[in-house]
């Protein structure tokens, strides 16, 4: 019986792993000193990622992360936003999906966010 969509957050610089799936990466900005080849990338879904806005407010400080999870998730709902997600949830039926980020703390990150909104969709 299927809980629903395998979904995960991790960091584009690792190396690519067997049960990763679908790659995709949900920054809006290229990673630096990574080529394409070594991303692996299935897609790169940038529409999906913060505003420029949000992202700088949020400075990837802890602290601040329950903020820019909620002002994210308002960001999502906008009708711009829909297709983007609807792009991601069609990955998510195909088979497993990583969700990837340049940054450090995947956590904190809006990887982390979009694997919880996914996984609450299918709910």
């Amino acid at each position: 019986m299927k809980t629903g969509p395998d979904v995960r957050a991790a960091r584009v610089y690792d190396p690519p792993g067997p049960d990763d799936g679908a790659r995709v990466l949900v920054d809006r900005l290229w990673p630096r000193g990574l080529s394409k080849e070594t991303a692996r990338l299935d897609e790169w879904c940038k529409d999906v990622a913060p505003s420029t806005e949000l992202r700088h407010w949020y400075g990837h400080d802890p602290a601040r992360f329950a903020e820019f999870t909620a002002r994210y998730r308002a960001e999502l709902a906008e009708p711009g936003r829909a297709a983007a997600l609807e792009r991601l949830s069609a990955w998510c039926e195909r088979g497993p999906v990583s969700l990837l980020t340049a940054t450090k703390e995947v956590d904190l990150s809006q990887a982390a966010v979009l694997t919880r909104v996914l996984t609450e969709g299918a709910a």
